[in-house]
């Protein structure tokens, strides 16, 4: 898995694309998941031309992509996964973008990191778009409140929605739902679709896709 699988999930997302129906957009980027994977796994596909990957965990992140950032000072890193308070230090230092904002008191504290650090990272807010009980994300129905107290008191770049719909269930309507609510708070960009569902997701309106498996193949958490 590599390279080579790259290239087909880069050409399945030019094809979804021209199957969206709506404005004139930027072409959704792809973020390559490499949770679990190595540096020897990474460089295949930074080699191939991808730039743009996603991570789980801080402290993972920490471990392997620091060496890999001195090689390939373009590259652009995204966390995706759940962020406790007690590591927005370290995830403002080593982020560029953060996918999973959830909650006031991570917003406050991301706040205060970035002007400690001279820095303004792009963000997304996690929606709990399916509204399950297991799930992080904001409410939608206090989605509205929540974009507007990131915004207008903590002064903080929030560029778009990122949602995680209910396994199992058609994604479609989940997605639908994401755009949907952006466009009411007045933003557009999302990020959602990950390997099962990308080319869904940029077909409703994607900003970023999130792909692992896909590109990597499947993962061995042993």
């Amino acid at each position: 898995m590599g390279a080579k699988e790259l290239d087909q999930v880069w050409a399945n997302m030019a094809r979804a694309a021209k199957r969206f129906d709506g404005a004139e957009r930027e072409a959704p980027k792809l973020i390559a998941v490499s949770k679990t994977y190595g540096p020897e796994d990474i460089a295949p596909i930074l080699e191939a031309g991808q730039r743009d990957f996603g991570e789980n965990r801080v402290q993972e992140a920490q471990s392997k992509w620091p060496d890999l950032r001195a090689q390939y000072p373009d590259l652009v890193l995204h966390l995706i996964g759940p962020l406790q308070t007690n590591k927005a230090k370290d995830a403002v230092e080593l982020f560029d973008v953060i996918h999973s904002l959830d909650r006031e008191k991570l917003a406050r504290h991301l706040k205060k990191e970035m002007e400690a650090q001279g820095k303004n990272i792009p963000l997304f807010i996690q929606v709990n778009i399916g509204e399950e009980e297991q799930k992080s994300g904001i409410a939608p129905n206090q989605t509205a409140d929540f974009v507007r107290y990131c915004q207008n008191d903590l002064g903080l770049d929030i560029q778009g929605l990122m949602a995680i719909p209910p396994v199992g269930e058609p994604p479609a309507p989940f997605f639908a739902r994401l755009v949907k609510l952006g466009k009411s708070v007045g933003l557009e960009k999302y990020s959602m679709g990950m390997s099962a569902d990308y080319e869904t997701a940029i077909e409703m309106g994607a900003s970023y896709v999130r792909v692992g498996s896909a590109i990597f193949g499947a993962r061995d958490y042993h």
